[in-house]
């Protein structure tokens, strides 16, 4: 019997409308921890905002915008618990803070600097930019996980566009062969670069995708941030019972690809407007308003707040000694092969002459 693509019926989960409005069942989650949530929305959007300047001004490096995928990546992390390990792409600065990364690290990576990809001690892999490779760590993370008994769970985040490389693919079947610990969080932004989503794949969803190798897929409203967390939730307990699993997290890259894309020649004005109303720290906010945990005195106060932990950081990034050309060495292997040390010297003997 053929099964028609129609005959798929996947729903959409959300639990805030556009206006912040209750329309799914009330989360289990404290006040506390949606003030939290919120705070760590508006770190990561003056974050973002500030990143975007300083590429601007020529102090930072090419730089991949997040603004709009708050809600995601702070919903998806806040889920987490410590044991479990991110592997994130380019795009996953809001994640990786939540999930304890420094942010003055993350400065570094963006002026090329090796203590840039140093967590300190977070369970957070250096950011891959080759698309999708990520998935495939992940799925290695996992597996070693498991065999180590260590009850973690490694989250690849992956990008819509990610899901049209092999990368994918393979650490999907994989993954689903072995039953291995591990959540493949696809923030479907609607774009690769200029590559719409109807372009890359003919699926109805790409949550659907996960059928197909074994294992389960869901898709949910990513710019509500409870809905995110509430089904990351399920998700790590799935993945941790050795069941993994594909979130598709539908959102919207306000902002360009990176820092080196211009979206107005590929992206119509109306179609960003539609998606600028579906703003996730807009939604969050109407809703604890309307709670009655938060109001304007605390907005203000908490972008001041913002503000001033991305200035701390920035200048902590900035008064780190620049990393040297013998210093790559060291960050090769554990230990250095007889081959590297001679490369190093070598490299050190050409410096020294330029000097």
């Amino acid at each position: 019997m053929w099964i028609e693509p129609s005959e798929l019926k996947i729903e959409r989960i959300q639990v805030l409308d556009e206006n912040g409005k209750l329309v799914g069942p009330d989360p289990d989650v404290s006040d506390a921890d949606l003030i939290s949530m919120y705070k760590w929305m508006v770190l990561a959007r003056v974050y973002d905002q500030r990143a975007l300047k300083l590429q601007r001004q020529g102090r930072i490096g090419t730089y991949a915008p997040l603004s709009g995928q708050e809600a995601a990546q702070v919903g998806s992390a806040f889920a987490l618990e410590r044991q479990d390990w991110i592997y994130p792409s380019y795009r996953e600065g809001a994640a990786c803070f939540v999930h304890g990364f420094p942010m003055k690290n993350f400065f570094l990576y963006t002026m090329g600097h090796l203590k840039g990809t140093d967590a300190e001690g977070a369970n957070v892999f250096p950011v891959q930019i080759i698309i999708a490779a990520q998935c495939l760590h992940a799925v290695g993370g996992a597996w070693a996980g498991k065999y180590n008994g260590e009850n973690s769970v490694s989250v690849a985040y992956v990008g819509d566009g990610g899901t049209s490389e092999g990368d994918f693919h393979e650490a999907l079947n994989f993954a689903g062969v072995y039953k291995l610990p591990v959540v493949f969080f696809v923030q479907n932004n609607q774009w690769a670069i200029s590559v719409p989503r109807s372009k890359q794949t003919a699926s109805q969803t790409i949550a659907q995708k996960a059928l197909a190798y074994g294992m389960a897929g869901i898709q949910v409203d990513g710019n509500d941030i409870l809905a995110v967390y509430v089904v990351m939730k399920q998700a790590l307990e799935r993945a941790r019972n050795g069941s993994p699993v594909v979130v598709e997290a539908v959102t919207y890259r306000q902002g360009p690809h990176t820092t080196a894309d211009d979206p107005t020649k590929y992206r119509h004005k109306d179609d960003v407007e539609n998606w600028l109303a579906k703003d996730p720290l807009k939604r969050m906010k109407a809703f604890m308003v309307e709670k009655g945990i938060w109001n304007e005195a605390l907005e203000r106060q908490e972008y001041e707040a913002a503000e001033q932990k991305v200035s701390d950081a920035f200048e902590m990034a900035v008064n780190t000694p620049k990393s040297s050309v013998e210093e790559v060495f060291e960050v090769v292997y554990e230990q250095k092969t007889a081959q590297l040390t001679e490369q190093q010297q070598a490299a050190g003997s050409v410096v020294g002459v330029l000097k």
